[in-house]
């Protein structure tokens, strides 16, 4: 039974290509693991909060230490973290806002980054302990960012890339729907995009 989660931070609705290409994802991982269960989080409609000065301090403080106000404070986190954790399988919705990530997408990053549960410190540097998973990016963007000259202005993939290795989920691929306004390229834009997808 494979544990899939599906992360959505696009503001575009039903007219998201990042969506579009998730749920794509999702049904080639469910062609290969008919056993299977689907969790959606979609982090736009719930509006996380910033990372902030109070959460941030719970974070450090014993679980058994906590006061009932600062369990409060961190069951978000907590709760983000242990759905993480659970899964076997996470496709992550990026689209690229002016160079970047969304916002929303930032502050699950922030909740889930917990030293201690999702990484620590080793004599070596840091050891990131969500191991195991297996990671697909549906990353869309109106240019073209995988080569030429936009490739310098892309901080979604390589940020990913290196901020999901920091917490240990090193087995990751991008799939990518680029030149969505890009006369010449945007008619088949997302064809290329769902033709790509590969599940390994």
């Amino acid at each position: 039974m494979k544990r899939i989660l599906h992360i959505i931070s696009s503001i575009q609705g039903k007219e998201s290509y990042s969506i579009k290409l998730g749920q794509a994802i999702i049904r080639k991982i469910q062609e290969k693991y008919p056993e299977n269960t689907l969790e959606e989080l979609n982090l736009v409609e719930i509006e996380i909060p910033h990372l902030n000065p109070t959460v941030l301090r719970t974070f450090f403080i014993p679980a058994d230490q906590l006061t009932p106000e600062e369990k409060e404070s961190i069951s978000f986190s907590d709760e983000v973290v242990n759905q993480l954790l659970s899964a076997d399988i996470i496709v992550i919705g990026a689209p690229l806002y002016n160079f970047t990530i969304h916002t929303a997408l930032k502050a699950w990053i922030d909740y889930i980054t917990r030293a201690g549960i999702t990484f620590g410190y080793g004599e070596n540097g840091p050891v990131g302990k969500v191991t195991g998973k297996k990671v697909y990016v549906a990353m869309s963007s109106g240019g073209i960012y995988s080569e030429g000259p936009g490739q310098v202005n892309d901080f979604v993939a390589p940020y990913l890339k290196a901020f999901l290795g920091f917490l240990g989920m090193t087995g990751q691929t991008v799939f990518r729907a680029e030149g969505l306004k890009v006369p010449g390229i945007k008619d088949h834009a997302m064809d290329k995009a769902i033709a790509s997808i590969v599940i390994d």
